[in-house]
């Protein structure tokens, strides 16, 4: 099983990387959009805790930063229905530590944001997981909360903003600037956050 790999980053997109080891190995390693935020540049070295996934036909390594990450990943699996590319999907389009308050408070409106998660999928996932993610750590990151930054939240989306860095933006507003009633200028100064 493999665990965790050190290396010269040769390649990072979106959704993987390579990583060539000391051995001369080089390793494709698939990755949420939290991990591919926090990674260094190309030709630097890296190093990901994994998650190897074997099947009859086929090898895959799903590359994390934190241990925690890691831990949300593998639990994700233990859900009916949720193979490595959903859980995947999910850890994408939702911060890690949005993603456990999401399932821990049974926030169903907020699962099904996940492209492939149906209601029945995200109602499923948090009554199998909702009791069992209250010791990770990612859980103390601060949401975004209230009408007007979900709305915002959901405004920055529909431009294309992937949901985990839309939230982040409304947060970051929303801490600079304090609480916002006013929905618009919110988005706003959101906005400015997001390109950032």
């Amino acid at each position: 099983m493999i665990s965790r790999i050190r290396g010269t980053l040769l390649r990072r997109d979106m959704d993987s990387v390579e990583v060539m080891t000391a051995s001369g190995v080089g390793y494709e390693v698939e990755i949420p959009l939290s991990v591919f935020e926090k990674l260094p540049r190309v030709s630097a070295e890296v190093e990901l805790l994994t998650h190897h996934v074997v099947r009859e036909d086929d090898e895959l390594l799903f590359g994390f930063m934190l241990p925690a990450e890691r831990e949300l990943f593998g639990r994700l699996l233990g859900a009916s229905g949720v193979g490595p590319r959903l859980a995947l999907a999910m850890m994408s389009a939702l911060t890690p530590s949005a993603l456990v308050r999401a399932i821990i408070d049974r926030d169903v409106p907020t699962l099904v944001q996940v492209p492939g998660v149906g209601r029945k999928t995200a109602e499923r996932i948090a009554v199998e997981l909702g009791d069992k993610l209250d010791d990770l750590s990612l859980r103390s990151a601060p949401s975004v909360k209230g009408a007007a930054a979900q709305e915002a939240v959901g405004a920055l989306v529909a431009l294309g903003y992937a949901t985990a860095e839309a939230g982040t933006a409304v947060r970051k507003a929303i801490e600079e600037q304090g609480a916002e009633e006013d929905v618009q200028a919110l988005i706003r100064k959101s906005l400015g956050y997001a390109r950032k």
